[in-house]
């Protein structure tokens, strides 16, 4: 039969009907299929036509398992702003997810609409409905491993027989008898009392690996090895406890599901291993999000892939289609793939549940491994190479395309759908995110804020595109590149202004005047993610100090919540016009008095009596607060200690030189007596301090801030916050104290009393750890 290859259009089908016609006439040797195999150049780009056994000189070898195209090169930088700015669009390649072989049929049926869509493999097949699709799994199924998902949440239930424990003591037991039983892994329980007396019964989810990698299969060979642990911890103690997995999980969507359930059927009645409540079910996902995850080592089984490639509203979809089949016969020969086309025409899903999208695109599911065993790199150069492929096939048929890198335009890193929820599908589609940092993350790429590199490669980088802009707004002809050009070198250049306002946002409290809501919430997850990190590497006979400088930090993290609501209230009744006219002279006075105070002492003095002078006064303002409302008295009285012990350390700095706090000394009262006091106290021998951990001075460290009607208020414009960057080692140095360096000694001075404490009750067990 005679065979005309110039009747095929495409590379691939030309390549492909070679191949049947050698083999139809038995031309084919051995050789050259192990070279097809094996991904050599002479059997994937020899020139239809030449003879098969050939291979070109010159020509490097490429490996299609690797997901590389071959001989593709990269455009230019000024070539690629150019086609930007002359209206080109940019190739989107998204990894949208992996899959293990069990989830085959459910990925293609998702993108064939269950069968009512034509989907493409990638012989150029066309498969129409279930019978055809569901044949897919079998060809592949030499292809996938199907590895079962990693076991990492496990459910138990232990049913105790003991003594009547009511209340704390019950729920103390519990948490005895569970760690017995699981070792140091992280776990969550609910305890219910028989209403007999006989005992208690715990219901529980546990992180299944333990700190030292050993992982529980939840089954019953893990129950018997778990029931040996409490049997042997419990010898000689009256009763009983049974213990029994009841279930296993991958991953923290199982964990933070099952643990809700488990917070809503006890409403609320649950804690974890530190004795910590989990009262909703927002506490509940955090614990499992953010504690549990790192410790958890879950992997899941990656088979297939799910790939999705999009172009923006109004291109046209035949020529896509064409630029996509191109795009995986190149990008992965030799692999299994299937593929399909959605716009708003063709797409028989509704809007409402997702379907009939603005935009078309195009999904394909693809084998992460070859014929010849090797697997598809998903690396971020590999995904910069698929975005370089797919804008070369897209111009090929016609549809302007450039490759282009988030550093060009300086643009914000993507949401990943873990971080957002859908919430409405007409049109684009509107997310929310699942907590406040996806959502800011969310709201920061849908307003295509700037946001510039970290690290010294990428600042580079982002140099180099800023130059390449302002050269292309310099020598553009048409009004439209100029203004496009001129708007990315704007974006390049508001950058440093926006990165102090990104550190402030971020949790770095401004020490030039309260906090506000976003900046609370940030610094308080800070502190509780140090609280954390810090109770974990230390030893067992060192929790109860700990505790005590944990129970602190809170009080602490709960007086500024009372300062943030208190000024949130104030700015609420303060509406009328007088009153924030008022508002902005006292903000004038304010300033005037800042000023005043460091050309007369210098920044350095200044900064270092208004830190001290800010702390006194939020703690008057705490005991005003406790004494109005007739709290306990224990708790103004450790108040007050506190404030003296304020007084002192800020004395002690008047003492070191500072002639600032000398002055307000002299119309404050307690200040003086103080002053009076450390005047005295100099004259004996310094007694020498106990080292504290670091832990503890970890935890410390982020508990630094002011607050309002402080005797001396920092100007909060930009300059300022430089100048207090600057000159942090240049106030430590001059005034001769040893605590100014550390702002967490001068903010926190409880902490500092209570981790001395713990230490001094740890004999002998000095380190070189030194605050």
């Amino acid at each position: 039969m005679e065979f005309f290859l110039g009747a095929f259009t495409a590379e691939w089908e030309r390549r492909r009907a070679a191949l049947l016609h050698d083999l139809s006439l038995g031309q084919r040797k051995p050789d050259d299929d192990e070279e097809r195999r094996r991904g050599s150049v002479a059997a994937t780009l020899v020139p239809v036509g030449a003879k098969t056994g050939s291979r070109l000189r010159g020509a490097r070898s490429w490996r299609p398992g690797t997901g590389r195209a071959p001989f593709v090169a990269e455009r230019p930088m000024r070539a690629r702003f150019e086609g930007l700015a002359a209206g080109s669009q940019s190739a989107v390649v998204k990894m949208a997810s992996f899959g293990g072989g069990s989830r085959l049929g459910a990925m293609i049926n998702y993108v064939s609409r269950n069968g009512e869509v034509v989907v493409e493999n990638e012989r150029g097949d066309h498969l129409r409905g279930r019978d055809q699709l569901s044949a897919v799994g079998s060809e592949w199924d030499h292809l996938l491993k199907n590895r079962a998902a990693s076991r990492d949440i496990g459910l138990f239930e232990i049913s105790v027989t003991e003594g009547r424990r009511d209340g704390e003591e019950g729920i103390e037991r519990a948490r005895a008898i569970v760690r017995q039983g699981l070792g140091d892994r992280a776990f969550a329980l609910a305890v219910t009392i028989r209403p007999d007396g006989s005992g208690f019964d715990i219901e529980g989810i546990a992180v299944l690996r333990s700190a030292r990698g050993e992982r529980l299969s939840a089954d019953e060979k893990a129950t018997a090895i778990v029931q040996r642990r409490l049997d042997d911890a419990r010898s000689g103690v009256a009763g009983s406890a049974s213990f029994r997995f009841t279930g296993y999980g991958n991953g923290t969507d199982y964990g933070s599901g099952r643990l809700r359930s488990l917070v809503e059927a006890h409403k609320g009645k649950v804690c974890d291993e530190q004795g910590r409540e989990i009262g909703d079910r927002k506490r509940a996902g955090d614990l499992v999000q953010l504690e549990w995850r790192g410790q958890l080592h879950s992997r899941k089984p990656r088979d297939v892939m799910h790939l999705v490639l999009s172009a923006r509203a109004g291109t046209d979809a035949a020529a896509f289609r064409e630029a996509a089949r191109d795009f995986l016969g190149t990008q992965f020969a030799g692999h299994r793939y299937v593929f399909s086309l959605h716009d708003a025409a063709s797409d028989p899903k509704t809007e409402e549940t997702g379907g009939k999208r603005p935009h078309v695109h195009v999904h394909a599911i693809i084998a992460m491994r070859s014929d010849a065993g090797d697997r598809i790199e998903t690396t971020i150069p590999a995904f910069r190479e698929w975005r370089l492929t797919m804008a070369e096939k897209a111009c090929a048929h016609g549809i302007n395309m450039e490759m282009t890198d988030r550093r060009d335009r300086a643009s914000p890193p993507a949401y990943s759908k873990n971080q957002v929820r859908p919430m409405n599908m007409i049109g684009r589609t509107q997310h929310e995110g699942t907590s406040a940092s996806a959502q800011r993350r969310y709201d920061t790429k849908r307003s295509d804020e700037d946001s510039f590199p970290s690290t010294p490669r990428s600042k580079a980088y982002a140099r180099t595109a800023q130059q390449e802009w302002h050269s292309i707004g310099s020598s553009a002809l048409l009004p439209t590149q100029k203004d496009f050009a001129g708007a990315q070198v704007i974006r390049f250049e508001a950058h440093p202004a926006r990165a102090e306002r990104k550190a402030v946002w971020q949790g770095q409290p401004s020490n030039s005047g309260p906090l506000t809501r976003p900046e609370f919430e940030a610094y308080e997850r800070r502190v509780e993610t140090a609280l954390f990190q810090a109770a974990r590497s230390l030893p067992p006979h060192e929790q109860d100090g700990f505790e005590e400088i944990a129970k602190a930090a809170r009080e602490h993290v709960n007086v500024r919540r009372e300062i943030v609501d208190m000024l949130e209230q104030r700015d609420r009744d303060a509406g009328d016009a007088p009153g924030r006219s008022v508002g902005v002279n006292e903000r004038e006075d304010e300033k005037l008095r800042w000023n005043n105070a460091v050309e007369r002492h210098g920044f350095a003095a200044a900064e270092a009596a208004n830190r001290h002078l800010v702390e006194i006064e939020q703690s008057r303002g705490a005991i005003s607060r406790a004494e109005a409302d007739d709290q306990d008295p224990g708790n103004v009285t450790a108040m007050k200690q506190e404030l003296e012990k304020q007084l002192i350390k800020t004395a002690e700095l008047g003492a070191s030189g500072n002639a600032l706090i000398r002055e307000v000394a002299e119309i404050d009262e307690d200040l003086k007596n103080a002053f009076q006091a450390v005047g005295r106290e100099r004259l004996k021998p310094e007694r020498e301090r106990s080292p504290s951990g670091s832990e503890a001075n970890e935890v410390t460290g982020l508990l630094v801030g002011s607050a309002p009607n402080a005797a001396l208020t920092r100007v909060g414009d930009d300059q300022n916050r430089d100048a207090d960057g600057q000159n942090t080692g240049q106030m430590a140095g001059s005034s001769g104290h040893t605590t100014k360096s550390d702002p967490a000694k001068q903010h926190v001075p409880r902490l500092e009393e209570l981790q001395r404490e713990a230490d001094e009750q740890r004999a002998g067990d000095h380190d070189d750890r030194d605050r």
